[in-house]
């Protein structure tokens, strides 16, 4: 069984490549579309002569063709290299670094408090379909899905923020300088939950459905005929496996966290990945957008294999063949 899974990560692993390479490949493509150019900050400063501005073309390789600039980034790519930010002059590495943690932080902390809230909430609402409690809690789904993460943040924001002053309105510690964990979870609870509150509404839809759907399987019956009370059925025998298809929809949702932190980050001034791409993208600086790209593909990957690998703990009748 070892080597089977083993043979099947080996396997995806090598699919997954050229998936990788043509993600690559089209960012930059559309990246190099776009209007604007890496040097629109120096066509701003009238002092700058035209052959300067060459020069500067000439030495980012901006003269060459895009398939050609793609193909000297990815051999750079191929040695560890992700270029120097056309805006900051610092290597791309340094800068994704410097911004992942709160980036981690702020979408490991969103997932938690998704799960921790839509799982129960879903077998909640399943363990009396079409009752109050049923009706309430798909209310307060599609009201989650249905707000966009910006409005929800300046709602917040005005609510917590301006009104009642209970939390910050943005960053991740005070300006005063000090940094205590005590400071960064007070900055942290605003951008979390917003980050959250479509995930919640989704999964609880997702819970609650899938768990009525497996309540209706035989050794369920099986299950109450041999005299278990309903809560030990559902919690014993059902939740398992009703979390197969939830597992689906987390896995895929794991790297959609980043595209979400890009809203909330930016509502937030959270100094992430998400506030890190809208300003490369702004400024037109291709090795950051890269950098990111690759960043992001690579947890969309992983994510796809480590929920395929779940699936198996969660039901052993999976094969990996």
């Amino acid at each position: 069984m070892h080597i089977m899974r083993w043979k099947y990560i080996v396997k995806r692993i090598l699919v997954a490549i050229p998936t990788f390479i043509g993600i690559t490949v089209l960012v930059y493509i559309v990246a190099s579309m776009a209007p604007g150019s890496p040097l629109d900050a120096f066509l701003a400063d009238p002092k700058i002569s035209p052959e300067e501005i060459e020069r500067r073309r000439i030495s980012m390789g901006l003269d060459q063709p895009v398939l050609v600039q793609y193909w000297n980034w990815f051999m750079a790519f191929l040695k560890g290299d992700l270029g120097f930010s056309y805006s900051s002059k610092k290597p791309v590495t340094e800068l994704i670094a410097s911004r992942i943690g709160p980036t981690l932080l702020l979408s490991g902390t969103s997932l938690s408090l998704s799960l921790l809230i839509s799982i129960p909430a879903g077998i909640f609402a399943a363990s009396k379909p079409y009752s109050k409690r049923d009706y309430v809690s798909t209310g307060v789904s599609f009201f989650l899905l249905a707000t966009p993460n910006f409005f929800a943040g300046l709602a917040l924001i005005y609510i917590f923020a301006v009104t009642f002053k209970l939390l910050p309105t943005g960053g991740m510690y005070d300006s005063s300088g000090v940094k205590t964990t005590a400071m960064l979870l007070k900055h942290l609870v605003l951008p979390a939950v917003v980050l959250s509150s479509q995930q919640i509404g989704s999964w609880i839809r997702y819970m609650r459905s899938s768990m009525l759907e497996v309540m209706q399987e035989d050794y369920i019956r099986t299950s109450k005929a041999k005299g278990l009370r309903k809560h030990q059925v559902m919690l014993r025998h059902g939740m398992k496996n009703s979390l197969i298809p939830v597992v689906t929809v987390v896995g895929m949702s794991v790297p959609n966290l980043v595209g979400g932190a890009v809203v909330t980050e930016q509502v937030f001034s959270w100094p992430g990945i998400g506030s890190l791409m809208v300003q490369s993208i702004g400024a037109r600086d291709y090795p950051v957008i890269m950098g990111i790209t690759v960043l992001v593909a690579v947890a969309v990957l992983f994510f796809n294999l480590i929920t395929d690998l779940v699936y198996g703990i969660l039901d052993p009748r999976i094969s990996y063949n």
